[in-house]
């Protein structure tokens, strides 16, 4: 008996002090700013320690410092604001480098900018070489048309040029490219899916919608690995140093996703990256390139398909025609059968679907398929629509009802507000941008920019969510101010509902003991400033997995 009470009274003491020791020092602690954590009803905080790539304890500047030790890295925010991580719910990584290493076209103001500026880029090229060049957008051009192949032959007739809208949905060639690529014949057979705009005499203008891009998109020279892997460096680097930290990484070709991962387990791409794929060649879902990478940073589950095209080239599907074209109501690029076989294989892979829609009729459409493949399975299915821009009312209510996440760009909107009333007429706006009634009707919307279409800054998405209004703080009367949502609404559209639409909400969306340390530190206050403010303050960190990734002025 006193051997085993001797026994019991150690154990006691063992169990004491395994009790009473002090928890592992942190990693890091961000200290001296404001921490918002994203937790409904939670203060501003000071402080936030990590460990092991995760969050620790929130709390206050003095208390954290505290229980750091010799080698804990302590890092003064200097009175910035810390959030969780920003996470553009829908971009195109490959989009964003190859802007930032191509023409772009984002800043042109007119006809004769674009002239230009073609111009001048095409003068150290090579005899012949191709030029090509992305971001122009004309609903704000004096001359108040798309351009045409006559524009661009009048400064660059010598070599094909072509010349691609901000929304991808629509380019224009000049004669050379049009030739080169067979298109230069009268009345020539219009493609499924697309559009060849034609001149009175019936020969090509340049404009070319949708599907009718291919075989222009054709003369573009394919890059090696090492360009494409140059590409998505600079495209990753460029979101970091914007303040995001995640992208959900749109219409990937699926042999892309090798060098995506293979560069992100390489440590060059500060950026945690989550794939949809494009349909492989053979029209189905390669569900060979799904899973995560090694590191941990990229994640594929998703295919990118495609109902129709753009309000802005109005190849957007939908129910009624335009009212300032009478005779389209746009394109319908998903033909029923084979889509739904694509669905279905998507249901049983476990392959999320994100679907592009953007007119009324597409949504219905694209609902109505959804319902058909999932039924009672469709809540967890968390298959999304992407854009889901102009709504009919009946159909805003089975977005929740169907589980199915909207995923939505609110730069689309401050841009669309232009034109948008003229495309669609009055009738059509209240279900234009329905950011207030999809919330209040319980749906979760992941916030995105669409990049390279729009800027990709999260300042921007953030204020156009929360103002609805263009960076001159124009509105107009017949945009309904009332879509738009709080900035604490705001705040979730980029954080906590990109993470639940990619299946991580129990790891990332918000600031709290046991989530993954990502966060994007800004200089000013998103959540109070003035609105106009929110368009100064500065990206000053990015921290993924409590690791620094970008740091302003570093």
């Amino acid at each position: 008996m006193l051997t085993l009470r001797g026994g019991l009274c150690g154990l006691a003491a063992l169990l004491l002090a395994a009790c009473t020791r002090e928890p592992p020092a942190p990693h890091t602690v961000f200290f001296g700013g404001s921490v918002h954590t994203g937790v409904d009803g939670e203060a501003v905080a000071e402080a936030v320690s990590v460990r092991d790539g995760r969050v620790v304890a929130v709390g206050t500047s003095e208390s954290l410092v505290a229980t750091a030790a010799p080698s804990t890295e302590l890092i003064d925010l200097k009175g910035a604001h810390l959030y969780p991580g920003f996470t553009d719910a829908h971009a195109h990584l490959f989009g964003i480098g190859e802007r930032e290493l191509t023409l772009d076209l984002d800043e042109i103001a007119s006809i004769a900018d674009l002239q230009a500026a073609v111009a001048a880029a095409a003068r150290p090229l090579a005899p012949g070489q191709l030029l090509v060049g992305r971001g122009w957008i004309e609903t704000h051009w004096p001359e108040g048309r798309f351009p045409s192949r006559q524009d661009i032959d009048a400064v660059v007739a010598d070599r094909p040029v072509i010349l691609t809208r901000a929304d991808g949905h629509a380019l224009v060639a000049n004669t050379r490219a049009l030739e080169a690529a067979g298109l230069m014949a009268a009345n020539p057979v219009q493609p499924e899916g697309g559009r060849i705009e034609l001149d009175a005499g019936g020969l090509p203008t340049g404009m070319l919608i949708d599907r009718a891009q291919a075989p222009v998109r054709a003369l573009q020279s394919t890059r090696d690995a090492a360009g494409i892997d140059e590409v998505y460096i600079k495209g990753a680097e460029t979101y970091a140093a914007r303040g995001w930290t995640g992208v959900h990484n749109m219409s990937v070709p699926p042999e892309h996703i090798a060098r995506i991962t293979a560069l992100s387990d390489a440590g060059r791409l500060p950026l945690r990256i989550y794939n949809a794929v494009g349909v492989g060649a053979d029209g189905m879902i390669d569900l060979s390139v799904m899973g995560r990478s090694a590191g941990g940073l990229v994640t594929t589950r998703a295919v990118k398909l495609y109902m129709d095209g753009a309000l802005g080239s109005r190849g957007a599907l939908l129910a009624a025609p335009y009212s300032d074209r009478p005779d389209t109501t746009g394109l319908q690029l998903a033909r029923e059968a084979e889509t739904l076989a694509l669905l279905n294989q998507a249901k049983a892979g476990g392959v999320q679907v994100c679907f592009h829609a953007i007119g009324d009729r597409a949504n219905t459409l694209v609902l109505d398929w959804m319902a058909r493949t999932l039924g009672d399975d469709a809540p967890a299915a968390r298959w999304r629509i992407e854009h889901a821009q102009i709504l009919s009312a009946a159909d805003i209510p089975r977005f929740a009802s169907l589980g199915v996440i909207p995923s939505m760009q609110p730069s689309h909107a401050i841009g669309d507000l232009y034109f948008a009333p003229a495309r669609l007429g009055p009738d059509r706006l209240a279900g234009t941008y329905a950011w207030r009634a999809l919330i209040d009707a319980g749906a979760v919307i992941a916030g995105g920019s669409d990049a390279p279409v729009e800027q990709g800054d999260p300042r921007i998405e953030f204020y156009a969510a929360s103002e609805r209004r263009d960076l001159k703080g124009f509105q107009g009367a017949d945009w309904d101010a009332g879509q738009a949502v709080s900035r604490a609404e705001a705040l979730k559209m980029f954080t906590a509902w990109p993470a639940y639409a990619a299946f991580e909400d129990a790891d990332f969306g918000v600031i709290e003991p046991g989530r993954v340390a990502d966060f994007s530190v800004f200089s000013g206050d998103l959540l109070t400033l003035p609105a106009a403010d929110i368009l100064t303050v500065e990206p000053v960190m990015t921290v993924i997995g409590g690791a620094v990734a970008w740091r302003r002025g570093a």
